[in-house]
C-alpha cells in the first residue's frame, strides 16, 4: 500500500517574528517532516532547536548551529536513520550555510530528505546545489527530496542543477512565497525524484502566516511506495 507523507518547507526568519503564530501554522499543517531554514544556530542552539520542536509537537533531528540554521524536524510517526548535518560554507569560522538530512520512514515507505538554504551569491548557489545532490545520493535510496529556500526564482541555475540530478520541482505553477505579507517572488520550493507522487502542493497563507515569518511555508503531500 502506498503511504502519504506531509512535508513542510519553512524559512522562519531566525524566530524574530510571532512564535505563537509560527507554532499555529506548523501545527495546523500537521507535517510528518519539516525542512527549516534560519532555525536557532548561535548560543545554546541544540536546546533551542529542541524547544522549538516541542512548541510544534515535533522532534528535532539535525542541523542548526552546525549548518548555519538549516534544520530538520519530524513527527513521532516518522522513523529516522542516518541524520546528518553538513556544513557547506563558513563565515568567520562559523557555518553560515549547510544541509540537514536524514533517511525517514513512514509505515514502510523510505525517503532521503534534505533541508537546504542556498546562498545569496549565484555562483555559490550553483556549487551548493551540486553538494545537495551528493548528500542525497549518499543514502543509496531511489526516493529523494530536497526542500528549502533556494534564494532564486525558477527557472534558474540552482534549480537546473537539482533537476539534472533527478530532483524535479513538484509544482512549476506554485504561487509566490516571499514576502509573506504580499508575496511577489517564488524562492522556496520542494523538489523530488521520480517515484514521489504529488497528492497536494500549496503555499500556505492567512493571518498567522503573515505574523509568523517573512516567508510563506510550502506544504507538499506526497505519496510513496512501500519497500
Amino acid at each position: 500500500m502506498p503511504v502519504d507523507m506531509r512535508v513542510l518547507s519553512y524559512n522562519v526568519r531566525g524566530l524574530h517574528d510571532d512564535r505563537k503564530a509560527l507554532a499555529e501554522v506548523v501545527r495546523a499543517a500537521d507535517p510528518d517532516v519539516v525542512c527549516v531554514q534560519e532555525a536557532p544556530y548561535y548560543l545554546r542552539w541544540r536546546s533551542r532547536c529542541a524547544a522549538l520542536a516541542r512548541e510544534w509537537g515535533l522532534l528535532y533531528v539535525a542541523g542548526g548551529g552546525s549548518t548555519g540554521g538549516t534544520a530538520l524536524f519530524v513527527h513521532l510517526r516518522i522513523d529516522v536513520d542516518q541524520p546528518r548535518a553538513v556544513a557547506l560554507s563558513r563565515r568567520y569560522g562559523w557555518p553560515d550555510r549547510g544541509i540537514a538530512s536524514a533517511l525517514v520512514t513512514k509505515a514502510g515507505a523510505r525517503l532521503a530528505v534534505a533541508s537546504i538554504h542556498l546562498p545569496l551569491v549565484a555562483a555559490q548557489r550553483h556549487q551548493h546545489a551540486h553538494r545537495v545532490r551528493e548528500v542525497l545520493d549518499s543514502y543509496g535510496t531511489p526516493l529523494k527530496l530536497a526542500a528549502g529556500d533556494l534564494n532564486e526564482e525558477p527557472p534558474a541555475p540552482a534549480w537546473d542543477v537539482l533537476a539534472a540530478g533527478g530532483l524535479a520541482d513538484l509544482d512549476p505553477e506554485c504561487a509566490s512565497t516571499y514576502p509573506a505579507t504580499r508575496p511577489v517572488k517564488r524562492i522556496d520550493g520542494i523538489l523530488a525524484t521520480d517515484g514521489v507522487e504529488v497528492v497536494e502542493h500549496r503555499v500556505l497563507d492567512g493571518a498567522a502566516v503573515a505574523r509568523a515569518s517573512d516567508h510563506s511555508p510550502v506544504l507538499a503531500v506526497i505519496r510513496l511506495p512501500t519497500s
